[in-house]
C-alpha cells in the first residue's frame, strides 16, 4: 500500500480522535457549568427547615436566636426587606471569608451565607453595620439588591425588620450607591467609620435617595452585594435602625 495513503488514514484517525476528545470535553464542561449553576441556586432559598426558626415577634425573636445559636454559634440574627426575596439569617464570622462560600450549616456552599463584616460588633451596636451577600441571578441571597438602582423599585421598597437576640429594628431604606470594591466610605464599617463622610457621600453620590432626617447620632446598615459577576461594581442599599 502506498506509504501517503497509510499516512493519510492514520492522519484521519488521529484526527477524528482529536474531535471525539473535544466533543467529550465540551460535553464534560457543559455538564459541570449546568451543575455548578444548579448547585449555586439550590443554595440560595432558604429551606422549610430554616424557616421555620424566622422570627416574628420579640419573644419568638429571642427564641428563635437561641435555636439558630444551637445550629450556628456565629448567626446573630435575621434580616428581612419587605416585598423582596431577602429573608434571610445573619452570620458573624473570624474574617469576612469565613462565610463567603459556606452555609450555616458550616458546609461548602457555592452561595455563602449573609455575614456581617467582622470589622463591626456582633450586636449591630456600630454606627455603621455592613451586611455581606452574593447577587445570585435567581433573587436569591442579596439579588434583589441591585434592584434598588432603579426608581420605581426603591420608591416602592422602602422598609425592612432586623431581628436580634433581645432587640428588633425596624430599617427605614434611604438610599443605593452603585461603587466599586476598594471604595474607603463604604468598606470601612464599624469603628474605621466617618459617619458624617459617609452620609455626606452618600447625599452626593448615591444613585437612589431618599431624604429621612438620618444624623451622625443614627445607626445605619448597609446591604453590599456584586453588581456583576465579572467585575468589581459593587451595589449597596443602606438603611436606618430604628429601634421598636
Amino acid at each position: 500500500m502506498d506509504v501517503a495513503v497509510i499516512a493519510a488514514r492514520i492522519g484521519n484517525k488521529i484526527l477524528s480522535g482529536i474531535a471525539v476528545l473535544m466533543i467529550m470535553l465540551l460535553f464534560s464542561f457543559g455538564g459541570h457549568s449546568l451543575w455548578d449553576g444548579l448547585m449555586v441556586r439550590e443554595g440560595t432559598f432558604l429551606s422549610r427547615d430554616l424557616l421555620k426558626y424566622k422570627p416574628e415577634s420579640g419573644d419568638e425573636a429571642s427564641l428563635s436566636q437561641e435555636e439558630l445559636m444551637a445550629i450556628n454559634p456565629d448567626t446573630r440574627g435575621w434580616i428581612t426587606i419587605d416585598d423582596t426575596r431577602i429573608d434571610y439569617p445573619v452570620l458573624h464570622g473570624e474574617t469576612d471569608m469565613t462565610y463567603i462560600n459556606t452555609d450555616i450549616y458550616g458546609e461548602f456552599s457555592l452561595a455563602g451565607s449573609i455575614f456581617l463584616s467582622c470589622l463591626n460588633q456582633t450586636d449591630f451596636s456600630d454606627q455603621y453595620n455592613l451586611v455581606y451577600g452574593h447577587h445570585v441571578d435567581n433573587g436569591g441571597m442579596f439579588g434583589d439588591v441591585v434592584e434598588f438602582v432603579h426608581t420605581d423599585y426603591f420608591n416602592t421598597h422602602q422598609t425592612g425588620t432586623l431581628f436580634l437576640k433581645n432587640q428588633i429594628y425596624d430599617i427605614e431604606l434611604f438610599a443605593c450607591i452603585e461603587a466599586d470594591a476598594y471604595d474607603r466610605l463604604i468598606y470601612s464599617p464599624g469603628s474605621e467609620c466617618d459617619i458624617a463622610e459617609l452620609l455626606a457621600y452618600l447625599v452626593a453620590d448615591s444613585t437612589q435617595y431618599r431624604e429621612i432626617g438620618v444624623t451622625t447620632e443614627d445607626n445605619i446598615v448597609g446591604l453590599s452585594t456584586c453588581a456583576d459577576a465579572q467585575s468589581n461594581d459593587r451595589v449597596i442599599l443602606f438603611g436606618r435602625l430604628n429601634k421598636k
